[in-house]
């Protein structure tokens, strides 16, 4: 028996698990396996921390891009009413300047027809005093004037007084 190697096996093998066990070796590995299992479920569990602070994070931002897409929906819409306002407020002082021109152009035009009328009146006036000047030259004698513009003279004073 002390010749055969299985026995020297056993023996060796024995006193090497009872050194194991004097030195505490299963205490160290368990102990080292309780470490190693704790540091695992501490990561576990700030990994599931950082997790749901990268999940409220995310959804602080797609709240904050659903805030800034609507505010610049608000934007646009509040853009485009500005310059469908401007347009009509442009259409209606365009329409009224056009209509402002046009009754300055009329009444340009009233203005120089009057004025025309009343050259051509003048002008008519002028023309009817030079012809009867020149008929009563020719048809009344110095009396006959006289007369004539005594009696001017009194229609005149009396459609002054």
């Amino acid at each position: 028996m002390l010749q055969d190697a299985n026995f020297w096996v056993l023996v060796s093998f024995s006193i090497f698990v009872g050194l194991l066990f004097y030195f505490g070796v299963p205490g160290m590995v368990t102990a080292a396996l309780d470490k190693r299992a704790d540091d695992i479920k501490n990561e576990l569990d700030e990994a599931r921390k950082l997790r749901e602070e990268a999940q409220q994070v995310l959804a602080s931002y797609q709240r904050k891009q659903r805030d800034a897409e609507k505010e610049a929906e608000a934007i646009v819409e509040q853009a485009r009413a500005e310059a469908e306002r401007l347009a009509v407020e442009t259409k209606e002082n365009l329409a009224q300047q056009v209509e402002r021109r046009t009754q300055l152009a009329e009444d340009k035009i009233g203005q120089a027809e009057a004025q025309a009328l009343q050259e051509v009146r003048a002008v008519a006036a002028d023309i009817a005093v030079s012809a009867a000047r020149k008929i009563i030259e020719e048809k009344l004698d110095g009396d006959q004037a006289a007369q004539l513009v005594d009696k001017s003279i009194a229609e005149v004073k009396d459609k002054l007084h």
